[in-house]
């Protein structure tokens, strides 16, 4: 038993070798036919140290960014081969390899970088942090109320950039001595302002279901997935109605930790191929693009587990399920939205249809999506969390110019 389990340990890591091998050769020839940046030129930098695994938390700020950079350069900073592969290939944006502690080094002694900001807690970020003369901002790559939202890795930063309120509240109840109205900034969520895309099906008399199960987690506590104790059901409930759409969304970690889950992903997957190719006009839609936009502003309800997708959602002040996790170690904190959303139990996936339409006809429930929008993001008007983010940066800039200045007066 011993030796089938370090030989599929050993085949794993093989594979993983040749991948990163693979990454890099393509990438240095992506590099060699772009060029050297040109220097003195970014005064904003966005530090990424994962592989391409975890580039969904890079994803959602594609476009903000790319909005900023219109009238700020902004450059990001990458420190794996795969990753910075892939955000080269994607993302639109300017970007840096920085494998070594030498090649930051190096990096940020040609720019003027004043900001760099961080979108998740990976331990590598202690290698840019050691950098002062700089604001180092965390950003973050959702909002939620995950036990995440709360790590004490946020006294780490010079400041974050919070959704609003919910988070300051969130953030002064869990931590001590930290003093959230001077290290936080709410800037809303500028992902809502680029909503964009064309669903890949014909709009028709169906209900539109969306299903955006988040993964299986890497602790208990983090157990929030839903997949096995209610996606393959629910879905199956809803195909058979024929009349509604559903737009399966599954988290790209899903199956990482647990087999079983990643099994139960691929039998949905399965099941919604089977049910287009049984009946044409149904179109139901296994969603993997990069990209975030349509798949939360189109569907008449979506399901979602304790995720930034809940909160995502909530921001659209569109109808909204959450999924009960069945994990009794999943912590849930039921102090802001989640003490009063609509749950969705496993036991209830069964008569998902006529949940749904109950939940669909609840105007109660859409003036209570509202409120809780506003105090999550705060002003939702397009343009409005873009307009906050801009700020934020501008004002950190010149803060830091001052800074500056007041070091070459000393």
């Amino acid at each position: 038993m011993q030796i089938a389990k370090d030989g599929r340990r050993a085949v794993k890591l093989a594979k993983r070798v040749l991948k990163g091998r693979r990454a890099y050769f393509d990438l240095k020839k992506m590099l060699e036919e772009r060029g050297d940046l040109p220097e003195d030129r970014y005064r904003v930098g966005v530090y990424f140290a994962d592989s391409d695994v975890n580039l969904y938390q890079m994803r959602q700020w594609y476009a903000p960014l790319a909005e900023l950079a219109k009238t700020v350069p902004v450059v990001v900073l990458a420190r794996n081969a795969a990753g910075a592969r892939q955000l080269m290939q994607e993302s639109g944006l300017d970007v840096a390899y920085v494998p070594k502690v030498t090649s930051i080094e190096s990096f940020i002694a040609k720019q003027p970088l004043d900001i760099i900001m961080y979108v998740n807690q990976n331990t590598r970020n202690f290698q840019m942090m050691r950098y002062g003369n700089r604001w180092h901002v965390f950003i973050n790559h959702g909002e939620s109320d995950k036990m995440y939202m709360t790590s004490n890795q946020y006294k780490t930063y010079d400041y974050a950039f919070v959704a609003g309120d919910a988070a300051r509240s969130r953030l002064a109840n869990a931590l001590w001595n930290y003093d959230v109205e001077a290290r936080t900034v709410a800037i809303g969520r500028p992902q809502t302002d680029h909503l964009s895309g064309t669903p890949p099906y014909t709009a028709d008399d169906r209900t539109v279901v969306l299903y955006a199960p988040t993964w299986e987690g890497d602790r208990p506590a983090a157990s929030y997935g839903s997949v096995v104790s209610h996606g393959e059901r629910l879905v199956q409930e809803l195909i058979g109605t024929g009349r509604h759409r559903v737009v399966y969304r599954p988290h790209p970690r899903s199956g990482v930790v647990d087999n079983e889950f990643g099994q139960a992903n691929k039998r949905i997957i399965s099941m919604l191929e089977s049910a287009n190719q049984a009946d044409s006009s149904a179109q139901h839609v296994y969603d993997d693009s990069p990209t975030l936009g349509w798949q939360l502003q189109v569907p008449d309800v979506a399901i979602c587990d304790i995720s930034a997708m809940v909160y995502d959602r909530l921001a659209t002040g569109k109808p909204l399920m959450v999924t009960r996790p069945l994990a009794p170690e999943a912590a849930v904190d039921e102090g802001g939205y989640l003490s009063v959303c609509e749950w969705l139990d496993a036991s209830d996936t069964g008569e998902i249809a006529a949940v749904l339409d109950r939940v669909i006809g609840d105007e109660d429930a859409r003036d209570r999506l509202g409120a809780w929008s506003t105090r999550y993001f705060g002003d939702t008007t397009p343009g409005a969390p873009t307009a906050r983010f801009h700020a934020a940066i501008e004002s950190l800039l010149e803060r830091a110019s001052q800074e500056r200045l007041a070091q070459e007066r000393a």
